[in-house]
């Protein structure tokens, strides 16, 4: 197996595409797939300055890229923040990611290929330009190529977080219109109180509804009042999972609660040799 670097959004989407396969075999979440990460792609690409999406690929052989089976692939993102380089996972600074389970993965479909990946991405390290620190938050416990980074990045730090997810209870305060319908998605968007969210956040969160909804994995959930909204829910489908998403409410039916444990390895600010 050999390990490469891939630059640059038009290339990162063909890695992206790629990884599919690998993807569903290790039943990545939503928020880890291919359409979410594509309309992150999309979103970035608007930005200024942009950011740098990378994707760090472990291959089986030289035939692997042809077939499309990679065998680890970390889909990373560099932003330069004055003189260093902050390096996290693609899509960690979306205010619209769904809370109470790990929403990132470090894709490896066994722990040979999560070592290879683990040195790829310190190569990039190495690679960059100045100093650069490293916040990889939000991957599920245990997850192998964590394991390995920290042994070779001695100044790393390892922490668990206990995530809160939103629970759906709407049924319990009033009629709820239930929908996986994109016609139905593009009469209510445009209505949904979303005051609470940044503008940035606010394209996102249309850009990747209207993405999901069309290849049902999305569930809108709205209690209206005289065509006022008074509570809506967006739901991540995956087959028999449910997952809520994001919502907003004044007459209650939506509460938090403690979800499950998030890993997450940080680097402080140091100068990578080169």
């Amino acid at each position: 197996m050999f390990t490469r670097v891939a630059i640059g959004r038009a290339r990162v989407v063909r890695e992206v595409r790629a990884a599919g396969p690998l993807m569903a075999a290790l039943r990545a979440p939503v928020p880890a797939r291919g359409p979410w990460l594509t309309a992150v792609l999309d979103e970035g690409a608007t930005r200024h300055p942009r950011a740098r999406p990378v994707a760090v690929v472990v291959e089986a052989g030289v035939q692997a890229v042809a077939q499309g089976r990679p065998e680890a692939v970390a889909f990373l993102e560099l932003r330069r923040r004055g003189p260093w380089t902050a390096v996290t996972l693609l899509g960690a600074g979306t205010d619209a990611r769904p809370q109470g389970r790990p929403p990132g993965r470090l894709l490896a479909r066994d722990p040979a290929a999560a070592a290879l990946l683990a040195g790829g991405i310190t190569a990039l390290l190495d690679s960059l330009r100045g100093p650069a620190t490293v916040d990889l938050a939000g991957l599920p416990l245990g997850d192998p190529t964590v394991a390995a980074l920290a042994a070779r990045l001695p100044t790393s730090v390892v922490a668990t977080t206990r995530s809160r997810g939103l629970v759906d209870r709407l049924d319990e305060v009033g009629d709820v219109l239930r929908t996986r319908d994109p016609v139905a998605l593009e009469r209510w968007l445009p209505v949904l109180p979303v005051a609470g969210l940044r503008p940035r956040a606010r394209r996102f969160l249309r850009a990747a509804a209207r993405l999901h909804v069309a290849i049902d994995q999305l569930e809108l959930a709205v209690v209206e009042h005289r065509g006022v909204v008074r509570a809506a829910l967006l739901t991540l489908v995956d087959g028999a999972d449910r997952w809520p998403w994001w919502g907003t409410t004044t007459i209650g039916g939506l509460d938090t609660e403690m979800g499950v444990p998030l890993v997450g390895l940080t680097v402080p600010a140091r100068r990578w040799p080169r």
